[in-house]
């Protein structure tokens, strides 16, 4: 039962570290890769298509992003797509691909992405308390129910903050790998 309550709180806890990772894939930092347009939707005969289903995203060079979209009609949509995704580009159609340059991040743009990500690893620190409390209730009902004495209760509270203070320390790891990248000129 407890296991049960510990392994849960630990999957929960290792996708919220997952998706913080997923979120800080989108922060820019001056180079291109790839993985920026990830969330970009392109309207695809009106379904909202994530863009590498509607064409072929690579790098033409370090600071440059290429896009080629299958079809010819998607030209537009795709180009339209990328500018107003609020990513701070400026996509130009050149023949049949769509060059997306990277331009090389300000000082003041860097810190304001340095605040972006240390109050997005907060979120995440935020979401791995909320699994920890909710573990801790459910560990409080067992022993409120008499399914479990007050030693195993104890055991379980602390093997479940040790699950948490470890990952905290990987969101830690995280933010201070981003902030030494984005802070990088």
């Amino acid at each position: 039962m407890i296991n049960d309550i510990k392994k849960s709180a630990e999957d929960k806890m290792k996708k919220s570290v997952e998706a913080l990772k997923a979120d800080f894939a989108k922060v820019r930092t001056g180079r291109a890769h790839t993985g920026i347009l990830d969330h970009v939707k392109v309207d695809y005969y009106g379904n909202p298509t994530p863009i590498n289903q509607v064409a072929n995203v690579s790098l033409l060079d370090a600071h440059t992003l290429g896009v080629q979209p299958w079809e010819k009609p998607m030209m537009a949509k795709v180009e339209k797509a990328i500018r107003e995704a609020d990513l701070g580009l400026n996509p130009a159609a050149m023949g049949d691909i769509i060059r997306v340059p990277m331009p090389p991040l300000t000082e003041e743009r860097r810190r304001e992405l340095v605040k972006l990500v240390r109050g997005e690893s907060e979120n995440g620190k935020v979401a791995v308390r909320n699994i920890r409390r909710d573990a801790i209730a459910h560990v409080k009902d067992l022993l409120k129910n008499k399914e479990i004495g007050e030693d195993d209760n104890r055991r379980a509270e602390d093997d479940i903050q040790k699950l948490t203070d470890k990952y905290i320390a990987e969101i830690d790891k995280i933010l201070a790998e981003k902030e030494k990248e984005l802070l990088a000129v």
